[in-house]
């Protein structure tokens, strides 16, 4: 149970600095009051007729558009470049020395839980350990 947390929490947070260092955008076609086109990661189709940012101020339809067109950008975190010779010596002494001791003791732990399963005890016919000792009088 515990391995599948701590999977389950390293997915969240790789996906979670995946989807903060990506930038978004949602491009949407409106005719009138209604949505035409919405698109990500895309220019979205227009309907045919011209939207009020392409027209020029000459134009003799300009009273009859409609369209518009609805560009949401988000964008995308660029602080996380960080590099491994920026880190101070120290701080690499210790990302190492952990790394090596907790892979240690993963094993250790694996080791213990199954070796001595199927092991059963040796019937006792004598308690040995009173047989050995020795009492001061």
């Amino acid at each position: 149970m515990k391995v599948l947390k701590q999977k389950s929490a390293a997915i969240f947070l790789a996906f979670l600095v995946l989807f903060s260092t990506m930038s978004f955008s949602a491009d949407m076609h409106y005719c009138g009051e209604t949505l035409v086109d919405f698109k990500i990661f895309e220019e979205a189709d227009s309907c045919g007729m011209m939207a009020e940012s392409d027209m020029d101020e000459n134009s003799i339809t300009k009273t009859m558009s409609c369209c518009s067109d609805l560009e949401i950008i988000i964008p995308g975190q660029d602080d996380l470049q960080l590099s491994f010779e920026e880190v101070l010596f120290g701080s690499q002494t210790f990302l190492v020395t952990n790394h090596i001791y907790r892979s240690q003791i993963s094993l250790d732990y694996s080791l213990n839980e199954f070796v001595f399963r199927e092991y059963e005890p040796p019937i006792l016919v004598r308690d040995i350990q009173i047989l050995d000792q020795t009492f001061l009088i």
